[in-house]
């Protein structure tokens, strides 16, 4: 039974946003403080992600334990079950996390990395939530530098007579350039 009158219950739902909620303000003013730069509800991407790193193709999602279905098997669901309107929040929750898979992979089918956070953990833990997009833009700077050496290599190998001085050139320079932007 719910501790709120029908018309409580309206106005407390409808005060529920979609965009700029706390949790996505919160971790958006901890990107940028640490100098990253984002857009916000990127509509050109499937899902509209919350925070998008669009320079190293990260779509993050700020998710609330309710309507994301944090815990359901074991917490949520046998709570809605014995709820005056649990149905509809079943069914609700559910789709939400079907779409959930569904736009993940859509993102990661085009080429972007997923992160998911759940509002709790950004409220309480704010730090780890930015130290794992760190070490999630470290490891794609590694791999995107990974394959330019797999590149250089291939060059090399298709044209054994260029000149080794500006081949030891080319690979300082480069140890410069990744240097710079770390």
């Amino acid at each position: 039974m719910d501790v709120l009158t029908k018309e409580q219950r309206h106005k407390a739902m409808a005060n529920i946003r979609s965009k700029d909620t706390s949790i996505e303000v919160k971790l958006r003013r901890a990107l940028w403080e640490k100098g990253y730069r984002y857009r916000k509800n990127y509509r050109e991407l499937p899902g509209s992600p919350d925070i998008v790193i669009t320079k190293y193709r990260i779509a993050i999602f700020c998710d609330s334990e309710f309507f994301h279905g944090k815990d359901w098997e074991l917490v949520l669901k046998p709570r809605l079950l014995k709820s005056q309107n649990g149905e509809y929040w079943i069914k609700k929750i559910l789709r939400n996390m079907e779409r959930d898979a569904e736009v993940d992979k859509k993102l990661l089918f085009l080429g972007w990395t997923v992160i998911h956070f759940w509002g709790s953990d950004i409220n309480r833990k704010i730090e780890e939530c930015v130290q794992v997009i760190e070490e999630c833009i470290f490891d794609l700077e590694i791999e995107s530098s990974d394959s330019y050496y797999f590149h250089e290599e291939q060059n090399m190998a298709m044209f054994p007579h260029a000149k080794p001085e500006l081949r030891d050139a080319e690979r300082s320079l480069s140890h410069v350039l990744m240097a710079l932007r770390a």
